[in-house]
């Protein structure tokens, strides 16, 4: 059987350098977080292929390859506080902790919450932290933020979420638009914000941002 470590490398190799993904930080945290400690037992064999998991309540792990390039969009410096929505078993949050200085890792399911605790501490990450609460309102008490991640598909983004991101913040998430799903950039400058398409991508819709949420702010 081939050993997780040479599964890990082999997942960088064959799926996150071909796609673009240059920041060596990224391809660093990749390669050092164990993914196989982030999916239910009955998946571990099949922890790094190139296709959502199964979690638990409708929710997956993303691929590596749309991770890996979400996460390179974040724009992530060393000292930047770091929001990870809808962080599901938390290895996003492993991830992205490995270059940020802090992330706070928001779930609305207290039983993957509880596993992305288990997880994180089991792999002696110190700089993270996951609270429960439903993910639009994000999570107001330890903003703002340098960035925000959302793990899933959105069909419209809140003003509230983005105002938790500082003058500079960046968000990334999957948006439904015209029935495909495109990865888009958000930056705030002061009041205003901006945002571009990077990549194609697809996923679940997040829990909390489905096509019959009102009061939505559209860029």
């Amino acid at each position: 059987m081939i050993s997780t470590e040479l599964q890990r490398l082999n997942m960088v190799e064959s799926q996150i350098r071909p796609s673009d993904v240059i920041d060596r930080r990224v391809i660093a945290a990749m390669r050092d977080v164990e993914r196989e400690r982030f999916v239910m037992k009955d998946n571990r064999s099949v922890a790094y292929v190139d296709e959502v998991i199964p979690l638990s309540n409708g929710r997956v792990l993303l691929p590596p390859r749309t991770l890996s390039k979400m996460v390179q969009h974040l724009e992530l410096r060393q000292d930047d506080l770091v929001l990870d929505v809808g962080c599901g078993t938390g290895y996003s949050t492993a991830v992205i902790s490995h270059i940020a200085q802090t992330v706070v890792g928001l779930e609305s399911c207290e039983k993957l919450a509880a596993q992305a605790t288990a997880a994180i501490s089991d792999a002696r990450i110190d700089n993270a932290v996951v609270v429960v609460g439903a993910l639009p309102d994000g999570h107001v008490e330890e903003g703002p933020y340098n960035a925000i991640l959302l793990n899933g598909a959105i069909y419209s983004l809140d003003m509230h979420l983005l105002n938790q991101l500082k003058d500079g913040g960046r968000l990334v998430a999957i948006q439904i638009e015209e029935g495909y799903g495109r990865v888009r950039q958000w930056r705030r400058f002061g009041s205003n914000f901006d945002s571009r398409q990077v990549f194609d991508a697809v996923a679940p819709i997040l829990p909390g941002f489905e096509l019959t949420k009102k009061f939505h702010f559209q860029l």
